[in-house]
């Protein structure tokens, strides 16, 4: 075995553990697009009053009507209470103060005192938000906010604070990009906006038609309506956009933009199109859901709403519980009214359903079934409207009605009462489902059989569905390509597809690249762009005329997606990882030297910016700019393990060491650091690198190439029946790694047991996992052994 220090998986490993980041960063995004601007024919909602007063009336007061608000005088004086004190952050104080109705936040630190003038007020169903201009046009939310709910002023990132176990989260500071409106809000608080951003100046002229969620965002653009229109007629072909003629589909997808947690594909969406033609929404990869698919983080409904059991069944959207101004239907005494016609014998005898006295809160079928959590200060009700299930908050910790309201008692407590009710176990398909989750995201492969059963089963949710696909992205074992194929070209959720797509490209052969291919036709766009993603790495000169076209059609696609939003870091950064996975360095580099003129200080741009330097020989600019990334990242795993890859590469094994061991201390979980730093010693230390490679099969199982690479320095330390016992174990296991069978079929030959040796060749020559060119290689030994016997 030839000492090679694994660049290839470095470079694989540095794009896992940047994804992770750069997915991070995408999610934040909220859906709203630019959905037009002045020029486009949009007048605004005071077009509409003269003949739809009683809409306009109902509107203008409405949290959609006043999503985002100027902060005047009436404003000041009506919806929001002085700031006694100042709010210290660090170093900093902040204190919003307002006299005669015009309003700023005064900052107090080391360098003096500065004021942020208040230009806009965003939000109030729960919380202002307040935004001032700095410089180049940026709109950012300032670090002080007003809860409406309990009339307080606070700290708007601490809030913000993610709780994921043992992961580490605290405040960003309020000038990050994170907290641009230009860039994060985008347009769900005001109607019809442009960016406007300039790339090479780095700035904005943002302008929109007006604040707030104005009529035409659900109507189309106006302005030829209003001009030919009058309260008796209006000529057919000036008609607006009518939500009478639309399916529920449609309805749901008109509103799930501004309430879906989600990654944008296009600059553009009107009322009426398909929601995955133009987002492709997060899910339970992501760890601001439970496993279970509650709430933990900020996450917009619309996941939630997906897996609801009730949209599945009946033809149920957003309206028939909401207004188009956003207003619940059902309050008071009416509220079960909610859930008729469907749940009519169980509205019509509810104490019996509920066990609690009629018109009392746990009466209310939304109290168990639409339960109401806050993080953020941002209360919601859980859209996925499930029964309440304790049973997996006694597992996995997330939150169940009964103790929402009950919170002198313990989910123990409230398992008991709900078993005691139903003698069904409706929670068992729930926990189930959460496990395989939760394992999923452990990266605990030991339940992959049932991991592939449900994906393929008939009852599959979509939304776990295609989590549960994105999970297995890492898994290396060849029982998940077939599956992720079959769904890739036969589930009927684009979701899943695209899912399925993404996943399948992590194992591209010409297998998996024929399916992909096909996937390049899809109806959907986020699928044809998910598979285009994919097929990057793929040889063209493969292609037939017809693949080679729809390809191409689909980058095009993929390309103006990764271009659509100029000022976001992760759009400048995924488009670079596009061009380097598709081999052309040189548009890869450009496009992350973009994005580090975006955020000159994210560490993973300037780690990627190395490694291409790394692969076209550089060295100078290479280990340049991966010490620049440590300097913005001290902490950087991905950034210790490069620099110690290149280095030894260029013979600086003591550097080499010294980053690979720094890169372990960071993330102890780090197995191809272990690998890596297992093959760099294996020269001196073979005693210490046998413990390295040993780590390393530890904390990477899925990776033969630990197991293996273990096994060879146990043979060549002269540990022959050491090394024997972990090639057994990797064959017991299945692999497809056809060294493993050469290697302890040379042990048994050198043992004398050419008897062994056949076996275990004819085994291999029967194993589902070698392709057939392995099996010729085995072939081949079997021949030269058979007249032996």
């Amino acid at each position: 075995m030839a000492k090679t220090l694994h660049r290839g998986a470095s470079s694989g490993t540095t794009a896992a553990f940047i994804s992770i980041v750069a997915v991070t960063l995408a999610a934040w995004a909220c859906g709203s697009q630019e959905r037009g601007s002045q020029a486009a024919g949009y007048e605004g909602s005071l077009s509409c009053k003269g003949c739809h007063e009683n809409f306009y009336d109902l509107w203008s007061p409405s949290h959609h009507g006043l999503a985002m608000q100027p902060f005047t005088p009436e404003f000041a004086g009506s919806q929001i209470d002085g700031q006694p004190e100042d709010i210290v952050i660090g170093e900093y104080g902040y204190r919003a103060e307002i006299e005669d109705g015009i309003g700023w936040v005064r900052e107090r630190g080391p360098e003096g005192e500065r004021e942020y003038r208040i230009e806009h007020a965003m939000g109030g169903k729960n919380v202002y938000f307040f935004l001032t201009e700095l410089e180049r046009g940026r709109l950012q939310v300032l670090p002080v906010a007003f809860d409406v709910r309990h009339r307080e002023w606070y700290n708007t990132t601490a809030s913000m604070v993610r709780h994921f176990g043992d992961v580490e989260d605290e405040a960003i500071d309020w000038r990050e990009p994170a907290l641009t409106f230009n860039t994060s809000c985008y347009s769900c608080h005001v109607s019809q906006l442009s960016t406007n951003y300039d790339l090479e100046t780095d700035a904005y002229n943002t302008v929109w038609v007006e604040p707030g969620i104005n009529c035409e965002t659900c109507h189309g653009a106006g302005g030829e309506h209003v001009r030919v229109c009058d309260e008796d007629s209006c000529p057919e072909d000036a008609a607006i956009i009518g939500l009478k003629e639309f399916t529920a589909q449609q309805v749901n997808d008109m509103c799930a933009p501004c309430h879906a947690k989600v990654r944008p594909l296009t600059v553009s969406f009107l009322p009426g199109e398909r929601f995955f033609d133009h987002y492709d929404v997060v899910g339970l990869e992501d760890e601001d859901f439970h496993p279970d698919g509650r709430d933990l983080g900020e996450n917009f409904t619309y996941t939630l709403w997906l897996t609801s059991p009730c949209l599945a069944s009946t033809e149920l959207d957003c309206l028939h519980c909401h207004t188009t101004s956003g207003r619940y239907l059902f309050e008071g005494e009416n509220s079960n009214d909610a859930c008729l016609p469907c749940h009519e014998e169980r509205v019509g005898a509810s104490t019996a359903h509920t066990h609690h006295p009629a018109g009392s809160q746990g009466d209310r079928c939304v109290a168990c079934h639409m339960p109401t959590t806050e993080f953020a200060r941002m209360r919601r009700s859980d859209h996925s409207m499930r029964p309440p299930t304790p049973a997996v908050t006694l597992a996995f910790g997330s939150p169940n009605a009964c103790n929402i309201c009950h919170d002198d008692q313990d989910a123990a407590w409230a398992d008991r009462w709900v078993r005691q009710w139903r003698s069904h176990d409706y929670q068992a398909p729930v926990l189930y489902r959460a496990g395989l989750i939760e394992d999923a995201r452990r990266l605990d492969h030991s339940r992959l059989p049932e991991m592939l059963a449900y994906l393929e089963s008939e009852n599959r949710d979509a939304v776990f569905a295609a989590s549960l696909i994105r999970l297995l992205e890492v898994a290396v074992d060849d029982r998940v390509w077939p599956v992720i194929a079959r769904l890739l070209r036969d589930d009927p959720s684009p979701l899943v597809r695209g899912a399925a797509a993404t996943t399948l490209g992590t194992n591209l052969t010409r297998a998996t690249g024929a399916v992909l291919l096909e996937a390049t036709e899809d109806d959907y766009r986020v699928v044809r762009i998910r598979a285009a993603n994919a097929l990057a790495g793929y040889p063209r000169d493969r292609l037939t005329v017809r693949q080679l076209r729809n390809l191409d059609v689909a980058s095009g696609e993929l390309e103006a997606a990764l271009r659509s939003r100029p000022d976001d870091l992760t759009s400048h950064y995924a488009l670079g990882t596009y061009y380097l996975n598709r081999g052309d360095l040189g548009l890869a580099l450009l496009a992350y030297e973009t994005a580090l003129e975006v955020q000159p200080d994210f560490a993973p741009t300037l780690i990627n910016i190395g490694m291409i330097h790394a692969r076209l020989g550089e060295r100078e600019e290479a280990e340049g700019s991966l010490r620049q990334a440590l300097e913005v990242d001290p902490s950087s795993a991905a950034a210790h393990f490069n620099l110690g890859l290149l280095l030894a590469e260029y013979g600086d094994t003591e550097g080499g060491e010294t980053h690979l061991r720094l890169a372990i201390a960071v993330a102890p979980e780090f197995a191809e650091a272990a690998y890596n730093l297992c093959v760099l010693l294996s020269d001196q230390r073979i005693e210490e690198a046998i413990e390295w490679c040993r780590t390393a099969d530890e904390l990477g199982p899925d990776q033969p190439r630990h197991a293996y690479t273990l096994a060879f320095y146990l043979y060549e330390n002269g540990e022959v029946d050491a090394a024997a016992r972990t090639l057994r174990r990797m064959i017991e296991r299945g692999t497809g790694y056809v060294a493993a069978y050469e290697l302890l079929g040379t042990i048994y030959e050198q043992e004398g047991s050419a008897h062994r040796a056949v076996a275990l060749y004819r085994q291999a020559m029967q194993s589902s996992y070698l392709v057939d060119a392995d099996k010729l290689r085995i072939e081949g030994r079997l021949l030269r052994l058979q007249p032996q016997r």
